[in-house]
């Protein structure tokens, strides 16, 4: 028997959920419902109105829900008291439920049961707080595919183009006296060689699903005053950064998440790139070089109203063999740089003039980016998208051992050789499943979400 303790926090409306065998009794003890039924007559789904009572007094008016295993998410019997959101009757609700046998949930512990229970499977459980978490519509789209069961169908139906071969193969090992097809050599490489496909087309989307999750860390660097806080704050459509006059302003990164097209960018703006004697300065500017050298995006920012400068050209420098895009900043200002000079051109050709004092330019930046990561091309409508990194780690396992099993095969190795390294195989996709997955990688997984999920 378990119990729901909600996030502290004030609202219209506090939920309290409670699951197990004995919900409906505790429940019985503290709700008096306004038309009295028996619990066996009561329907799942539905809901009920009445008051928490303690000794005859009311504590708040509630509507209660009911669901009744195994139709509830965690196949067992489950309520949730749906009260006044204050602290004061939620804390009250929550001491009541405690003190007639209900015991606090950890974290995750409502969809751990559903996953024990065998109402989801381990990628179906997972992609609930990818959805809780997800930073953007398209990485909701992708969590939510996967709690339809997407990446879950895709695994069955791989396993099962395994099996249909695995299975000639156990027969002939078990029962060599019956007369039975053997299976070629052919038929058992057709099989990897199939699935070895389709498994590199599931790892390949992670790069697209790391975007969706992660986002992509974009780096603004630039000199002093180059403009790199009036674009963040341009982008932002706030005042998130100092912006004055002066330079070297900004001395530390400053980090924030923006949506382009429904792709989450991890906008960093960085400490200005100069010869500073100031000792705190110098460790902003070279953590800034360190985070270009990471970054999966790099927007190098120029004042396009002065000549390159010596810090200029070593921003050059830096970004050259990178994903970059250069911005000539202010050419509201008489322009002297140009996104046709040489010395752009050889580091890149997504060159944008603009001015993010008067926000020109700033709808091209954002066309950029999306053209430069394709960011239109994930259509979640129809692609299944990696955004696991255990998942994509058992699939490169799935995919090793298939090669593994081809050599074996190719050598002419007996049949229960081979099985063993097919047997791998399944295993791999076994455990992005939860089949096989132990105790601890079950706890880690859960030990992520937060209460009340």
């Amino acid at each position: 028997m378990l119990l729901y303790l909600r996030l502290h926090g004030i609202g219209g409306i506090g939920i309290i959920r409670m699951s197990g065998k004995n919900c409906f009794e505790i429940l019985e003890k503290i709700f008096k419902p306004k038309k009295q039924e028996k619990i066996e007559d009561i329907k799942g789904y539905t809901i009920k109105y009445g008051y928490i009572m303690e000794n005859k007094k009311i504590i708040d008016e509630v509507l209660v829900s009911y669901f009744k295993g195994p139709l509830s998410y965690t196949t067992e019997n489950m309520c949730e008291i749906n009260s006044h959101g204050g602290n004061i009757i939620m804390k009250k609700i929550l001491e009541l439920c405690l003190e007639n046998g209900a015991k606090l949930a950890e974290p995750g512990e409502f969809t751990k049961r559903a996953f024990l229970n065998g109402r989801i499977d381990l990628t179906q459980a997972e992609s609930v707080i990818d959805v809780i978490n997800a930073k953007s519509e398209k990485e909701a789209q992708a969590g939510v595919k996967q709690l339809k069961g997407g990446l879950s169908n895709e695994i069955s139906s791989i396993k099962q183009e395994i099996l249909d071969v695995m299975v000639n193969i156990e027969v002939a090992i078990d029962y060599p006296e019956y007369d039975v097809e053997e299976v070629t050599n052919q038929e058992i490489v057709n099989m990897l060689n199939s699935v070895e496909i389709k498994l590199n087309k599931l790892e390949k989307s992670f790069d697209n699903g790391k975007i969706l999750k992660e986002g992509i860390k974009t780096a603004i660097i630039g000199r002093p005053n180059a403009g790199k806080s009036s674009l963040l704050n341009r982008i932002l459509k706030e005042d998130r950064a100092i912006v004055t006059e002066f330079e070297g302003t900004t001395r530390d990164t400053i980090e924030e998440y923006v949506n382009i097209n429904g792709i989450p960018l991890k906008l960093i703006d960085t400490a200005g790139i100069r010869n500073a004697k100031d000792e705190v300065e110098k460790i902003g500017i070279n953590k800034s070089k360190e985070i270009a050298k990471n970054a999966d995006l790099i927007i190098a920012i120029f004042d396009a109203s002065k000549t390159l400068s010596k810090e200029d050209k070593e921003i050059l420098e830096i970004i050259k063999n990178k994903k970059v895009i250069i911005l000539l900043n202010k050419i509201d200002l008489k322009q002297v740089l140009h996104k046709n000079d040489k010395d752009f051109k050889e580091v890149t050709n997504s060159i944008i003039e603009i001015s993010a004092l008067n926000n020109i330019g700033i709808d091209n930046l954002y066309e950029e980016i999306t053209k430069l990561f394709e960011i239109n091309e994930i259509n979640m409508d129809n692609e299944l998208v990696i955004t696991n990194i255990r998942h994509k780690n058992l699939i490169n396992q799935a995919i090793e051992s298939i090669k593994n099993a081809k050599e074996i095969v190719q050598g002419n190795m007996p049949i229960d050789i081979v099985a063993v390294y097919i047997k791998e195989i399944l295993e791999n996709l076994g455990n992005i499943t939860g089949e096989f997955v132990t105790e601890d990688i079950i706890n880690e997984i859960f030990s992520k979400f937060c209460l009340g999920k």
